[in-house]
Protein backbone atom coordinates (compact mmCIF):
# COMPACT_ATOMS: atom_id res chain seq x y z
CA UNK A 1 0.00 0.00 0.00
CA UNK A 2 1.39 3.36 -0.70
CA UNK A 3 1.02 6.23 1.60
CA UNK A 4 1.66 9.83 1.08
CA UNK A 5 3.05 12.27 4.01
CA UNK A 6 3.08 15.66 4.60
CA UNK A 7 6.48 16.18 4.99
CA UNK A 8 5.36 19.81 6.36
CA UNK A 9 4.14 18.13 9.61
CA UNK A 10 4.45 21.33 12.23
CA UNK A 11 3.53 21.33 16.19
CA UNK A 12 3.71 18.18 18.03
CA UNK A 13 2.83 14.53 16.42
CA UNK A 14 1.57 11.62 17.51
CA UNK A 15 1.23 8.33 16.12
CA UNK A 16 -0.53 5.59 17.62
CA UNK A 17 -0.52 1.90 16.26
CA UNK A 18 -3.78 0.41 16.60
CA UNK A 19 -4.24 -3.62 18.00
CA UNK A 20 -4.19 -6.54 16.04
CA UNK A 21 -5.82 -9.75 16.16
CA UNK A 22 -5.21 -13.58 15.81
CA UNK A 23 -5.90 -16.72 13.80
CA UNK A 24 -7.25 -19.74 14.33
CA UNK A 25 -4.19 -21.70 12.99
CA UNK A 26 -1.84 -19.74 15.47
CA UNK A 27 -4.07 -21.13 18.52
CA UNK A 28 -4.31 -24.56 20.40
CA UNK A 29 -7.92 -25.23 21.79
CA UNK A 30 -6.74 -27.03 25.32
CA UNK A 31 -4.94 -25.28 27.53
CA UNK A 32 -2.34 -27.62 27.95
CA UNK A 33 -1.18 -31.01 26.01
CA UNK A 34 -1.76 -34.18 26.57
CA UNK A 35 -0.79 -37.32 25.07
CA UNK A 36 -3.04 -38.55 22.16
CA UNK A 37 -4.23 -34.58 21.31
CA UNK A 38 -2.77 -34.72 18.01
CA UNK A 39 -4.82 -37.71 16.43
CA UNK A 40 -7.63 -36.37 17.78
CA UNK A 41 -9.47 -34.33 15.44
CA UNK A 42 -11.78 -32.53 17.60
CA UNK A 43 -8.69 -30.81 19.02
CA UNK A 44 -6.03 -28.14 17.67
CA UNK A 45 -2.99 -29.03 19.28
CA UNK A 46 -0.19 -27.27 19.06
CA UNK A 47 1.31 -29.94 16.34
CA UNK A 48 -1.37 -28.88 14.12
CA UNK A 49 -0.43 -25.31 13.96
CA UNK A 50 0.66 -24.20 10.84
CA UNK A 51 3.42 -21.51 9.75
CA UNK A 52 1.62 -19.74 7.96
CA UNK A 53 -1.12 -18.99 10.37
CA UNK A 54 1.71 -18.23 12.96
CA UNK A 55 3.13 -16.34 10.73
CA UNK A 56 -0.13 -14.46 9.56
CA UNK A 57 -0.90 -13.57 13.12
CA UNK A 58 2.94 -11.92 13.77
CA UNK A 59 2.29 -9.84 10.47
CA UNK A 60 -0.70 -8.87 11.62
CA UNK A 61 0.52 -7.38 15.33
CA UNK A 62 4.07 -6.63 14.98
CA UNK A 63 4.98 -6.25 11.10
CA UNK A 64 2.19 -4.03 11.42
CA UNK A 65 3.63 -1.44 13.74
CA UNK A 66 7.11 -1.89 12.56
CA UNK A 67 6.11 -1.13 8.80
CA UNK A 68 3.74 2.26 10.17
CA UNK A 69 6.65 3.56 12.46
CA UNK A 70 8.93 3.20 9.69
CA UNK A 71 6.91 5.44 7.09
CA UNK A 72 5.99 7.83 9.78
CA UNK A 73 8.75 8.69 12.21
CA UNK A 74 10.86 9.82 9.04
CA UNK A 75 8.55 12.78 9.56
CA UNK A 76 8.64 12.93 13.58
CA UNK A 77 12.33 13.75 13.76
CA UNK A 78 13.17 16.78 16.76
CA UNK A 79 9.25 17.88 16.92
CA UNK A 80 8.47 16.80 20.05
CA UNK A 81 6.40 14.14 18.74
CA UNK A 82 5.19 10.60 20.30
CA UNK A 83 4.52 7.00 19.51
CA UNK A 84 2.52 5.36 21.47
CA UNK A 85 2.19 1.49 20.53
CA UNK A 86 -0.86 -1.07 21.30
CA UNK A 87 0.67 -4.10 22.97
CA UNK A 88 -1.19 -6.27 24.94
CA UNK A 89 -1.49 -8.10 28.45
CA UNK A 90 -0.61 -11.14 26.84
CA UNK A 91 3.27 -9.41 25.98
CA UNK A 92 4.74 -9.80 29.30
CA UNK A 93 3.22 -13.56 30.10
CA UNK A 94 2.27 -15.97 27.42
CA UNK A 95 -1.69 -16.68 28.08
CA UNK A 96 -2.98 -20.18 27.10
CA UNK A 97 -4.03 -21.13 23.81
CA UNK A 98 -2.32 -18.45 21.98
CA UNK A 99 0.92 -18.51 21.92
CA UNK A 100 1.66 -16.38 18.02
CA UNK A 101 -0.86 -13.75 19.52
CA UNK A 102 1.35 -13.50 23.15
CA UNK A 103 4.73 -13.78 20.48
CA UNK A 104 4.03 -11.35 19.05
CA UNK A 105 3.09 -9.06 21.57
CA UNK A 106 6.16 -10.03 23.57
CA UNK A 107 8.29 -8.70 20.12
CA UNK A 108 6.04 -5.38 20.57
CA UNK A 109 7.21 -4.20 23.72
CA UNK A 110 10.67 -5.34 23.01
CA UNK A 111 10.74 -2.81 19.95
CA UNK A 112 9.17 -0.35 21.76
CA UNK A 113 11.73 0.07 24.05
CA UNK A 114 14.88 -0.49 21.44
CA UNK A 115 12.86 2.59 19.21
CA UNK A 116 12.70 4.37 22.60
CA UNK A 117 16.85 4.22 22.91
CA UNK A 118 17.29 4.71 19.33
CA UNK A 119 15.22 7.54 18.82
CA UNK A 120 15.67 9.53 21.81
CA UNK A 121 18.76 11.93 20.72
CA UNK A 122 15.68 12.74 17.80
CA UNK A 123 13.55 13.91 20.78
CA UNK A 124 11.09 11.41 19.78
CA UNK A 125 9.26 9.26 22.86
CA UNK A 126 8.25 6.05 22.09
CA UNK A 127 5.93 3.86 24.86
CA UNK A 128 3.63 1.39 24.83
CA UNK A 129 -0.49 0.31 26.48
CA UNK A 130 -0.89 -3.04 27.19
CA UNK A 131 -4.86 -3.46 27.67
CA UNK A 132 -6.02 -6.03 29.93
CA UNK A 133 -9.20 -7.52 29.35
CA UNK A 134 -11.52 -5.49 28.19
CA UNK A 135 -15.32 -6.50 26.77
CA UNK A 136 -15.72 -5.25 22.85
CA UNK A 137 -17.91 -6.20 20.14
CA UNK A 138 -15.22 -7.97 18.48
CA UNK A 139 -13.95 -10.09 21.78
CA UNK A 140 -17.54 -10.62 23.08
CA UNK A 141 -18.46 -14.16 21.79
CA UNK A 142 -15.27 -15.28 23.59
CA UNK A 143 -15.85 -13.32 27.10
CA UNK A 144 -19.88 -14.00 26.73
CA UNK A 145 -22.00 -16.55 26.15
CA UNK A 146 -25.28 -15.98 24.16
CA UNK A 147 -27.41 -15.64 26.96
CA UNK A 148 -24.77 -12.83 28.68
CA UNK A 149 -23.00 -14.92 31.44
CA UNK A 150 -18.97 -15.14 31.79
CA UNK A 151 -17.77 -18.12 29.96
CA UNK A 152 -15.72 -20.13 31.71
CA UNK A 153 -12.31 -18.22 30.73
CA UNK A 154 -13.53 -15.11 31.84
CA UNK A 155 -13.94 -16.27 35.10
CA UNK A 156 -10.50 -17.12 35.57
CA UNK A 157 -9.67 -13.65 34.33
CA UNK A 158 -11.89 -11.98 36.81
CA UNK A 159 -10.49 -14.52 39.46
CA UNK A 160 -6.79 -13.50 38.27
CA UNK A 161 -8.24 -9.44 38.35
CA UNK A 162 -7.73 -7.60 41.75
CA UNK A 163 -10.54 -5.11 40.45
CA UNK A 164 -12.69 -8.21 39.82
CA UNK A 165 -14.08 -6.65 37.09
CA UNK A 166 -13.10 -6.29 32.73
CA UNK A 167 -12.43 -2.48 31.69
CA UNK A 168 -14.08 -0.24 29.85
CA UNK A 169 -12.68 1.21 26.28
CA UNK A 170 -12.78 4.46 27.71
CA UNK A 171 -10.47 4.02 30.61
CA UNK A 172 -7.24 3.39 27.84
CA UNK A 173 -7.91 7.08 27.40
CA UNK A 174 -6.08 8.59 30.37
CA UNK A 175 -2.66 6.39 29.98
CA UNK A 176 -3.10 7.90 25.77
CA UNK A 177 -3.39 11.26 26.77
CA UNK A 178 -1.05 11.20 29.48
CA UNK A 179 1.81 9.73 26.94
CA UNK A 180 0.92 12.40 24.18
CA UNK A 181 1.46 15.06 26.67
CA UNK A 182 4.75 16.59 26.14
CA UNK A 183 4.59 18.64 29.37
CA UNK A 184 3.23 15.60 31.28
CA UNK A 185 5.40 12.97 30.31
CA UNK A 186 7.84 14.60 28.33
CA UNK A 187 10.60 12.53 30.43
CA UNK A 188 8.97 9.15 29.81
CA UNK A 189 10.27 7.03 27.19
CA UNK A 190 10.50 2.98 26.48
CA UNK A 191 7.65 2.10 29.30
CA UNK A 192 4.93 -0.15 28.74
CA UNK A 193 2.16 0.50 30.84
CA UNK A 194 -0.71 -2.14 31.82
CA UNK A 195 -4.12 -0.85 31.57
CA UNK A 196 -5.39 -4.33 33.73
CA UNK A 197 -7.11 -3.54 36.74
CA UNK A 198 -3.80 -4.93 38.54
CA UNK A 199 -4.19 -8.34 36.45
CA UNK A 200 -0.34 -8.41 35.89
CA UNK A 201 0.86 -7.30 39.43
CA UNK A 202 -1.37 -10.73 40.66
CA UNK A 203 0.52 -13.39 41.60
CA UNK A 204 -2.47 -15.64 41.80
CA UNK A 205 -1.76 -16.02 45.92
Amino acid sequence: MAVAINPNLEGKVVVITGAGGNNPRGTTSKEVYEVGDEINKEIQSFFDMEVEGFKFVFDLNFIGKFNTIKVFIKHMLNKEATIINTSSMASFAPMTKVPAYAAAYAAVNNFTKWLAVHFAPSNVRINAIAPGFFLTAQNKSLLQTNDGQWTPRTKKILAATPMNRLGEPKELLGTILWLMDHEASGFVTGVVVPIDGGFQAYSGV
